[in-house]
């Protein structure tokens, strides 16, 4: 009998144990949870923390609320001047409403699927709706800072076709900021926050892509010619300051050249003068000489002198010694 009543106790302590362990779950920090009683949700959204049921015909379904990424597929899609691109989006967003997600949705894959339409239609109105230098071109390119060189060429791409009168024109936070806008009350019925939307990547097509080789090769020619005409011009001075450096040495040379000629001519002038001073017997030899050798080593020469020049006295007198 007492060996039945302890069996009979064990069995109630166990029963209890199992439905106390039923009656209660915990929701950790990051999380919400909902009770369904058949898979129809009972009471209201449960907090992070220690929580109960009803044991055995209830279960927890539990919703991570933490911020979560969405990625697109590229979609091409034509600008306003109808350009065609290739654009990339992604986006980050969270369960607001755990209960009317799980009505609405019920899963991430049925979220991600819904995000899938809803950003990628307002997406495709917000670009086809704008100028592509609004998309590619941000508050700092607008104020002309830090403007890259492809931002540049695609503006002076379009900007025939962008400057339509006093037409307003828009940055990319903007245009991501009306789409974001126009995104959020749609995702807001299912129970989602959409927290941001940011374009990852645009590719532009081989019709833009040329425009924007020839417009990058035309704006390297245009900077190469500013550069070899700059450089042309450089040159040409330096080639001017050289030459009349050259000039002014040649100059400086000639005059020193004539001074030491001069100079020279005027001792040779004096040191003949002395010498003829102090012997013109042998001065007059002397010159006789030089003229003699001068026409002795001229070719086919013949000479011709008379009995009474100085030559044939001195030649006549060489003879006889």
């Amino acid at each position: 009998m007492k060996s039945c009543l302890s069996a009979i106790f064990a069995f109630i302590v166990i029963v209890a144990l199992i439905i106390l362990g039923n009656s209660y779950f915990v929701v950790n920090e990051g999380q919400k949870a909902i009770v369904t009683r058949f898979g129809a949700p009972m009471g209201e959204v449960r907090e992070p923390g220690l929580n109960f049921k009803t044991p055995f015909i209830e279960d927890v379904l539990y919703f991570d609320t933490r911020i979560l990424k969405w990625d697109g597929e590229p979609n091409q899609i034509p600008t306003k001047e109808k350009n065609y691109i290739w654009i990339d989006c992604t986006a980050r967003w969270r369960i607001s409403d755990p209960l009317l997600y799980y009505k609405k949705l019920g899963n991430i894959s049925s979220a991600q699927s819904k995000l899938d339409d809803i950003i990628d239609s307002v997406v495709r109105d917000c670009i086809s709706s704008n100028y592509l230098v609004d998309i590619v071109r941000s508050d700092a390119t607008r104020d002309n800072i830090n403007i890259d060189n492809e931002t540049q060429n695609i503006q002076d791409i379009v900007n025939t076709q962008a400057n339509n009168g006093d037409e307003p024109h828009k940055t990319r936070e903007e245009i991501l900021a009306e789409i974001l806008a126009k995104s959020k009350p749609d995702v807001q019925n299912l129970g989602i926050e959409l927290m941001d939307i940011q374009i990852k990547r645009i590719l532009y097509t081989n019709e833009v892509l040329q425009k924007i080789y020839n417009s990058m090769i035309a704006e390297r020619e245009k900077e190469a010619a500013k550069y070899l005409s700059e450089g042309k011009g450089i040159v040409e001075e330096k080639q001017g300051e050289i030459a009349k450096e050259l000039s002014k040495i040649r100059s400086e040379a000639s005059q020193k050249v004539n001074e030491i000629r001069g100079k020279a001519d005027a001792d040779a002038a004096r040191i003949y003068a002395e010498a003829y001073s102090k012997d013109p017997e042998f001065y007059a030899f002397y010159r006789s000489l030089e003229s003699l050798e001068k026409i002795a080593n001229s070719r086919n020469s013949k000479l011709v002198i008379s009995t009474d020049s100085d030559l044939y006295k001195y030649l006549k007198k060489a003879k006889l010694e």
